[in-house]
């Protein structure tokens, strides 16, 4: 079991936090223009001179690693070599950016006025600014942005501007491309355009992790890429995706570089511009293709107040001191650098470890605003609840998220009440307060059925639910202790931490809990909990105390419609699910599933509709052998397991304790 000696020393909530400067503050009284044209001069990676876009290309495809690849795709598809070098010419072109200060200035200025109108403020840490710089002056510089918005890669730019920094070049992905004028703005700001899926294309492959590589190891300016793959539907932070990460440290592991800097980087939103579109698409509503037009239509938004936005550049991170007594760089001499090869398990579990350590680094600084202790409240009061009865929950709630290390921005000098009217102000289009009761917005007061009722509600609860999910990370770790203390056979520390071990594989897709960090997941969430006084430790007991009893409650209550939704999931597969399913048929057969249950039983499981836990489920039955995949006739069926599905819903509801094996002494 953990001791305060042993786990004190990470304790978050000792961790000192940077001041952070408002960079509207300067724009909101001086001259637009002037800050567009102004001297631009940044530092550059060993004061090189940034290389032209004509040339780069030219670098890439002389490359050994291309001429490599393009001899072999020749061989194979009997094609000459110079019919394969077109074809890389012609992706080179399609994927590559042509990073232009005029355009730079023209986005300065028009995002300048955006902005002022949108957020209240854009609040960036100056020290890690200063960080950064250092960093970008010696070794090549990788950022890594959290994704909850389209505007990330935007706002990252324009934060670079100002400071005299310089600017990234951007992976974006190629729907981007398909907008008039606008996706060739956005190439000349920057951005580099690649495929979603590559399937077997050599070619490609080769074209773009080059074009990458190259950029990286001549220091022309930072790469930026989003960990997650895609933006956050919910506000949780997503499984990392590893191909770009992978790209980046490949220069390293092969010595063309002494080391590179990853940047982990947290955007936190008071109010996201997309909050009720992300919640359409969980329920299914496909998502608006980008154009120019819709762009243009959405100038609406413009009339909307966002809040603020916090930035906040964390510590870079030195690939080389991470590597150190894990990576044997040697293995990399055996074969000539440019003949693609896979790599070693040592080394994709050096990157899978490196890519959780960086997403829980940007989960660490997402600052909080009240509205998401608010928002987290709510949830668990789905009826409403008095206004005076609110603000205190939520002043409750703030002094634990505050014991529990929480990164929360609340303006001291104003009272609760003032605070949460606020809020509640700014969030208008989720909320109403009307005779001092607090309640989600309803649809229309006559819905022309049932299920358009059910819909109208389920897109208020899912917006609601992505803020709440934003402070997740914070109690996670205490939330899994708490249901499992449930669940567990007896208060013994070992029954414990094994009810501990099954919530935290089963929820292994839901949230980020790295691999192999189960025994100081357990520790780190027992310690929370001893620290705020919910339990105490006698013996070999872990023992829930008076005070308590309100805070286990609320705990488990964060993680009940996660709990529910599985449990719909597992029982869709044991009741209902046909011979023959196929994954593309799954989603909207469970959330069939789930609009007859909400609509017949009275369940309030409104999240087990979302796309995202439907799919996070499959995941996790798929790896916990409830189901598998079977190939048959030139497509992928799931077979289920009828006994191991009903074995786990049954687990979740608190039915029956987990039983698992203990893999580790505390």
């Amino acid at each position: 079991m953990a001791s305060k000696a042993l786990y004190s020393q990470r304790d978050p909530a000792l961790k000192k936090r940077d001041d952070f400067e408002d960079i509207l503050d300067e724009r909101r009284n001086s001259s637009d223009l002037r800050y567009a044209l102004r001297c631009y001069t940044p530092v550059l990676y060993k004061g090189m001179t940034p290389c032209k876009a004509s040339t780069l290309k030219t670098i890439v495809l002389q490359s050994e690693q291309v001429r490599y690849v393009i001899n072999q795709v020749s061989k194979e598809m009997g094609e000459t070599p110079d019919i394969v070098q077109e074809e890389a010419l012609a992706i080179l072109e399609e994927m590559a950016q042509r990073l232009q200060l005029s355009t730079i200035r023209f986005f300065a200025f028009t995002l300048s006025k955006a902005f002022k109108a949108l957020f209240q403020s854009v609040r960036v840490n100056e020290e890690g600014i200063q960080r950064l710089q250092q960093a970008i002056h010696e070794h090549p510089v990788v950022l890594l942005p959290s994704h909850r918005s389209y505007i990330d890669f935007l706002m990252m730019s324009y934060v670079l501007y100002t400071y005299d920094l310089a600017l990234p070049v951007i992976a974006a992905g190629m729907d981007f491309l398909g907008m008039k004028f606008v996706g060739e703005m956005l190439r000349m700001s920057g951005a580099f355009f690649i495929r979603r899926s590559f399937g077997g294309d050599k070619l490609y492959w080769a074209v773009f992790s080059e074009y990458v590589k190259t950029m990286l190891r001549n220091g022309y300016a930072p790469i930026e890429f989003f960990l997650e793959g895609t933006r956050s539907r919910t506000c949780k932070s997503l499984t990392p995706k590893l191909g770009l990460l992978n790209i980046v440290m490949d220069p390293f592991f092969k010595g063309e570089v002494f080391d590179v800097s990853l940047v982990p980087i947290s955007i936190s939103y008071e109010r996201v511009l997309e909050e009720t579109l992300y919640a359409r698409e969980l329920l299914g509503v496909p998502k608006p293709k980008e154009s120019t037009s819709g762009l243009l239509k959405a100038r609406r938004i413009l009339s909307e107040d966002y809040g603020s936005i916090h930035v906040y550049f964390g510590q870079p991170v030195s690939v080389r001191s991470l590597a150190q007594g894990r990576i044997n760089r040697s293995e990399y001499n055996l074969i000539p650098r440019y003949i693609p090869r896979k790599s070693s398990e040592e080394t994709q579990s050096f990157v899978n470890d490196t890519a959780y350590m960086l997403v829980r680094r940007q989960e660490e600084n997402m600052v909080l605003r009240p509205w998401v202790l608010i928002a987290a409240v709510l949830m668990q009061n789905l009826d409403g609840l008095d206004l005076e009865l609110l603000t205190k929950q939520t002043v409750w709630l703030r002094g634990l998220a505050g014991a529990f290390g929480a990164f929360l921005d609340w303006p001291d000098q104003t009272p609760a009440d003032k605070v949460v009217a606020s809020s509640l102000a700014l969030h208008h289009g989720l909320v109403q307060a009307t005779g001092g009761r607090v309640r989600l917005l309803e649809g229309p007061q006559d819905p022309a059925s049932p299920e358009e009722a059910l819909f109208d509600q389920a897109v208020g609860v899912l917006s609601c639910a992505s803020y709440r999910n934003q402070v997740l990370h914070v109690f996670l770790r205490p939330a899994l202790v708490a249901v499992a203390l449930e669940t567990a056979n007896t208060s013994r520390n070992d029954d414990v931490y094994s009810s501990f071990l099954y919530l935290r594989n089963v929820f292994s897709n839901e949230f980020i809990l790295c691999p192999g960090a189960s025994v100081q997941d357990f520790e780190e969430g027992c310690y929370l909990l001893l620290k705020c006084g919910a339990i105490q430790m006698l013996q070999q007991d872990l023992v829930v105390t008076e005070r308590g009893q309100p805070i286990l409650s609320f705990l488990s209550g964060m993680l009940e419609p996660f709990l529910q939704g599985y449990q719909v999931v597992c029982r869709y597969f044991s009741e209902e699910a046909s011979e023959g399913l196929t994954e593309k048929q799954y989603i909207p057969a469970v959330r069939s599933f789930a609009v007859k249950r909400i609509l017949s039983e009275g369940l309030k499981c409104y999240e087990a509709l979302s796309s995202d836990l439907q799919k996070n489920a499959l995941a996790a039955l798929l790896r916990m052998s409830a189901l598998r995949k079977v190939k048959a006739a030139d497509q992928v069926t799931l077979k289920v397991n009828t006994m191991a599905v009903k074995a786990i819903e049954d687990t979740l509801g608190g039915k029956v304790p987990a039983q698992k094996p203990v893999l580790a002494r505390l």
